[in-house]
């Protein structure tokens, strides 16, 4: 039977960030026409103004999903999660289109007129939230304000990226900065007791990957499935 209309929306929608996000990933804002999307989303001009009344809107949207790839499918909890979500951002922007068409579109945004902090401002908030659950569960030091520090981790975590891509090829050496940051950092902001227990590897990062994806592709195929119960 047919998929109702509003699950139909909804995977539309998908589509046609992920068909934006490979085409700003590969062209940039300047470079990509809404033509190339439509032929890489295999989509009419009326789907994608149903749902994103310009391209512009559309660079927005690809540039605000970029936790989406990565926060839905970790499962740890306090300060290890804030660690985990580096480590998997690390080894994702190597591979996944939206996560490097979303980190590309918000570092050149001021060349196509926008001056939105929002990315930012969201990423901080989710790693806020992993340190407000390590502050009640006492893994941070006495003095450690999670607000700050989660805006510090992303202001470092957008050097690193760009620095990363500059010095190595397709960021190949980003995970080991993300691991010498954490080795660096959590002297200063854990108790001794959870820096030890604290895991933070790249062979941490690509294990949590490869459960990210295998936890995304069934979520995919169960969506697919109920749409065709329906």
């Amino acid at each position: 039977m047919r998929q109702p209309r509003q699950e139909r929306g909804v995977q539309t929608r998908r589509q046609l960030l992920r068909a934006a996000a490979e085409v700003f990933d590969e062209s940039g804002f300047a470079g990509a026409s809404i033509k190339d999307i439509l032929q890489q989303a295999e989509l009419t001009a009326g789907a994608l103004y149903f749902h994103f009344e310009s391209k512009e809107a559309l660079a927005r949207a690809v540039m605000n999903a970029q936790p989406d790839s990565i926060v839905p499918w970790l499962e740890s909890e306090g300060l290890q999660r804030l660690v985990d979500i580096t480590l998997v951002w690390s080894q994702q922007l190597r591979t996944d289109p939206l996560l490097r068409a979303g980190v590309r579109l918000t570092t050149e945004q001021g060349a196509f007129g926008l001056r939105d902090a929002k990315p930012y401002r969201d990423w901080g908030a989710i790693m806020a939230d992993c340190l407000r659950v390590a502050a009640d569960k006492g893994e941070l030091q006495a003095g450690v304000d999670p607000d700050e520090l989660a805006e510090f981790v992303v202001e470092a975590c957008t050097g690193m990226q760009t620095y990363s891509a500059v010095a190595s090829e397709e960021r190949a050496d980003l995970g080991d900065r993300v691991v010498r940051m954490w080795r660096l950092l959590l002297p200063g902001i854990a108790v001794p007791t959870v820096i030890a227990h604290t895991e933070v590897s790249e062979a941490r990062a690509k294990e949590l990957l490869r459960a990210a994806s295998a936890a995304a592709s069934a979520s995919a195929a169960a969506s697919k499935g109920g749409g065709a119960k329906d």
